[in-house]
Order: structure tokens, then C-alpha cells, then sequence
């Protein structure tokens, strides 16, 4: 039998319980600090992140969405020696030769072009698309509907926004957060904030 332990019983810790029972996961926990969470999606909360040891046969993906946050309790899990997985959504459309990290989710109605690589802790979110020959940085998030066309490169730990165009062959360094309706015309070689059309440092 399939087994899931969620870390992080949140919002993002609903999706990731949909998309996992939607993969065939028969069994799904989670763990959480706050020990007020009782359950999250009507599965159970069994314990805090401390209890992960108790669960080495299960399957384990990390449900936070700050990036940073997700990417200290995901590393630290992996050399506690527990497996991440990356859920995807049936209906997400994943193209030919497209590489997608461990711990990566990727939501209902997302699209990812062949030839693209999505880094290890990922979130391609509702309804975004992902052209061809992509590189999407470690521990990014692609925002609910927003579209990266082709050749589009985005560094570690960046935040694409809700609606945020990106044109191909733009470049976005780490550390970058993209406002939500943003379009990105030219490179952003800047760590910082991003709004506007066309997308400027804030």
C-alpha cells in the first residue's frame, strides 16, 4: 500500500493530500508544529516534524509554501534518510524529456513543455505554464496562472506571481520575487522584487 507523510498540514498541505489520493496514495498523514492541527483534509495530523523518524516507510513530501523554510526541512529529512517523492496531478500535461526534481508538486491544469528541467522542491501551480527548454531553479514557485514561454531560466528560491508573464529567453537570477500580474521583458540579474508591466525592481 501507497504511503504519504505530508510535512505541513496548510493550505498547500490540501493540495498536496488531493494530488497524492489522486496518485494512488492510500494512506496519508500528516506532520506538523502547531499542535492545535488536529487534521487536513480529513486525514489525520499524527504528530510534529520531530516524529519524521517514525515514518521511514513511508513516502514524504514537504507541503510549505516558503520556499527557504521548505528547502531547510526538506534537506534535513533527506539525511535523516527518508524518501521524497514529487506529486503531480493527472491532469497536469508534462511534455517529452522533462526533468522534475524530488519534492516538486505539480498542480491540476499546469503544463511543462518538453525539455524542461524543474528543479528539487518546486511548485508549479494551478493552471501555469512552463514552455519548452526551461530551467526552473531549486526551490521556486511558479504562481497559479502564470506563463513562462520558451528558453526562460529562473534561479533558486525565486517567486514567480499569481498571472506573471515571463518572455522567452529571459533570464531571472535567485532570490527574485515577480509580482503577480508582472511581465518580464528583459533579464533580471538583481536579487529583489519585480512589479509592473513592464516588470520593474520595486
Amino acid at each position: 500500500m501507497k504511503k504519504l507523510m505530508i510535512i505541513g498540514a496548510s493550505g498547500h498541505g490540501k493540495v498536496a493530500a488531493d494530488i497524492a489520493a489522486k496518485m494512488g496514495y492510500k494512506q496519508i498523514v500528516f506532520l506538523d508544529d502547531n499542535t492545535e492541527i488536529k487534521e487536513c483534509l480529513n486525514y489525520p495530523v499524527a504528530g510534529t516534524i520531530k516524529d519524521a523518524k517514525d515514518y521511514m516507510g513511508y513516502d514524504f513530501f514537504i507541503a510549505i509554501g516558503d520556499g527557504e523554510v521548505r528547502k531547510t526541512i526538506q534537506e534535513e529529512i533527506i539525511r535523516k534518510g527518508c524518501k521524497i517523492v514529487s506529486l503531480i496531478h493527472p491532469e497536469a500535461v508534462i511534455g517529452s524529456c522533462v526533468e522534475i526534481g524530488a519534492g516538486s508538486m505539480v498542480s491540476a491544469g499546469a503544463v511543462i513543455n518538453c525539455k524542461t528541467i524543474v528543479g528539487s522542491g518546486c511548485i508549479v501551480n494551478t493552471s501555469s505554464s512552463i514552455d519548452h527548454d526551461c530551467t526552473i531553479g531549486d526551490y521556486s514557485h511558479v504562481s497559479v496562472g502564470a506563463h513562462l514561454a520558451g528558453g526562460v531560466s529562473v534561479g533558486c528560491g525565486s517567486w514567480i506571481g499569481a498571472g506573471a508573464i515571463v518572455n522567452n529567453q529571459v533570464f531571472i537570477c535567485e532570490s527574485c520575487i515577480v509580482g503577480a500580474g508582472a511581465v518580464v521583458i528583459h533579464n533580471i540579474e538583481i536579487p529583489g522584487t519585480y512589479i509592473g508591466i513592464p516588470a520593474r525592481r520595486k
